[in-house]
């Protein structure tokens, strides 16, 4: 992803859900004067690096104003924030806070899941994901089925169709794996 700002003087990024690493990682963003970049985690510690700002908020209530941003960008994140009301909820915050934004998620139609990066996992019935998660996860063991009942609840991936609804001003752009999309792209930037 390459943000081109819209204008030559200060620009405000907002990231909803990432990580300062992530924004050391772009030069030419990270420790450039004229850029403030905050990012916003849940149960973060608030915390400062050069011009990255780490603050805790939810990504469906954020405490800033309307257009307090030039750009809103959440990578893997709008699959997180519970059902179709908390997305509602987050869309409707990133379209509120700044006049351009890149939220990018996971294709639902996608074969392979990838947080629980199985093939078809995500499209069996939950009480199946559940099952299938809690025997196959290696990386993290559950202790029980309501602790993996809980982690596949805690996704809910998206089509095209559903990202557009939620972002009906945006561009909906497809990232492709051998020919499949693998994840998907609402952007609203402005037209030369």
């Amino acid at each position: 992803m390459l943000i081109e700002p819209a204008r030559k003087d200060a620009m405000k990024i907002l990231d909803i859900g990432g990580t300062a690493d992530f924004w050391r990682a772009l030069p030419g963003l990270y420790r450039d004067p004229n850029v403030s970049i905050t990012v916003v985690n849940l149960g973060t510690e608030e915390r400062r690096d050069e011009n990255i700002h780490v603050v805790d908020g939810d990504a469906c209530a954020l405490p800033f104003d309307d257009n307090s941003f030039d750009i809103v960008h959440s990578n893997s994140v709008i699959e997180h924030v519970g059902h179709w009301r908390e997305m509602e909820q987050m869309a409707k915050e990133v379209r509120r806070l700044a006049p351009q934004y890149f939220v990018q998620t996971p294709n639902v139609w996608f074969p392979v899941e990838p947080h629980f990066k199985l093939p078809f996992v995500h499209w069996l019935p939950e009480q199946t994901r559940s099952m299938i998660v809690q025997a196959t996860r290696r990386s993290r063991k559950f202790r029980d089925a309501g602790e993996a009942t809980r982690y596949v609840q805690r996704i809910s991936l998206l089509s095209a169709t559903q990202l557009q609804c939620l972002f009906p001003d945006a561009h909906i752009w497809r990232e492709r794996v051998l020919g499949l999309t693998k994840s998907l792209v609402a952007e609203r930037f402005p037209t030369a």
